[in-house]
């Protein structure tokens, strides 16, 4: 998929930043522009609303793993219960959880 960004002279500063992350991290800027976009959208959300936001599950499914996850007997994660109803993949979740790691280690900065 290809992107196009506009942006004019006030916005330089920007580019300028991400032109210098993408050189210190030895990445591509596409690669840093998605990565921040990432963690904008991701940051501060629970797993559901991850997997919400990605296309990974959709709400009724994520109120019934909310509704079982909620039972008194119940103690495990969410994204447990999500695989184990069939709702999710595991690599789903996985990317979700890196999304959501991710924005927390770059907030915890």
């Amino acid at each position: 998929m290809q992107t196009t960004f506009s942006f004019d002279e006030k916005d330089n500063w920007i580019m300028d930043e991400v032109e210098e992350k993408a050189y210190l991290e030895r990445k591509s800027k596409s690669s840093v522009i998605v990565a921040i976009l990432e963690e904008y959208f991701a940051g501060g959300k629970r797993i559901g609303e991850i997997l919400l936001r990605i296309g990974s599950l959709s709400q009724e499914e994520l109120e019934k793993g909310l509704e079982i996850q909620g039972k008194k007997e119940e103690s495990r994660r969410l994204g447990e219960i999500l695989i184990e109803e069939g709702f999710v993949k595991e690599r789903d979740l996985r990317r979700a959880l890196a999304l959501q790691s991710r924005s927390s280690t770059s907030r915890g900065k």
